[in-house]
């Protein structure tokens, strides 16, 4: 890792389509495992510490949880260079009732999508149905303060415990991607309703963006009975 970083370095300023994408994807994998963790979902010995974004973060070591989520993040990194995604969710439900009790949505804009000539991926040009009204990207940005940015968001999910209701019992997870209609889906992945939250309360968190990509953060969670 510190290998590419290196290399990065001249392009601080300007993170190419790609470094854009391979970082998003990268935010969401840390973002699954940390509301996983930080919700209480699978036990904390179940996780192991590491160093990112400055912070101390922590990832599942639980073998099922690894590889589901490599499954994901294998298929996410397709998908975000192609400029396919437009969310990602993450849906806690409980065992016992089925219902699904908390979903963290990450938004997610691509910036220039509609003039987007540098990329050589075919499944690029089929966006060029982009209105040109498409969102203005924000100014060039260096990477501390993408990451200054980043650890924001962390920060606030980490602080969520003291404003969401404490999951009871045993609860599960699925992760939801909203690709484009176009987008090539693997035969493991399936299509499935939004799983919304009946009547829940919403809480809109930060968001980072790079000149590519901007990232919103949306946790709605059901209030307690």
């Amino acid at each position: 890792m510190s290998v590419e970083r290196e290399k990065d370095k001249s392009k601080v300023h300007k993170l190419s389509l790609k470094g854009s994408s391979k970082l998003v994807a990268e935010f969401f994998q840390y973002s699954i495992n940390t509301i996983l963790f930080q919700r209480g979902v699978y036990p904390a010995e179940d996780f192991t510490a590491v160093k990112k974004y400055g912070l101390t973060m922590l990832v599942s070591s639980d073998d099922q949880v690894k590889a589901y989520i490599k499954k994901i993040m294998s298929q996410l990194d397709k998908w975000m260079i192609g400029g396919k995604i437009s969310k990602l969710v993450v849906v806690i439900t409980s065992k016992d009732t089925g219902e699904h009790v908390e979903r963290w949505q990450f938004d997610v804009q691509i910036f220039n999508k509609s003039s987007s000539k540098k990329s050589s991926k075919k499944t690029v040009d089929k966006e060029n149905a982009t209105p040109s009204d498409s969102p203005e990207p924000p100014p060039e940005k260096t990477e501390a303060e993408i990451q200054s940015e980043i650890q924001s968001i962390f920060r606030q999910i980490t602080a969520s415990v003291t404003f969401l209701p404490q999951l009871d019992g045993d609860c599960t997870f699925n992760v939801l991607v909203y690709a484009d209609a176009d987008s090539e889906v693997p035969m493991e992945w399936g299509d499935s309703d939004a799983k919304e939250i009946k009547n829940g309360e919403k809480v809109q968190l930060r968001s980072f963006s790079t000149s590519n990509h901007k990232v919103d953060t949306l946790v709605s969670y059901r209030l307690a009975d």
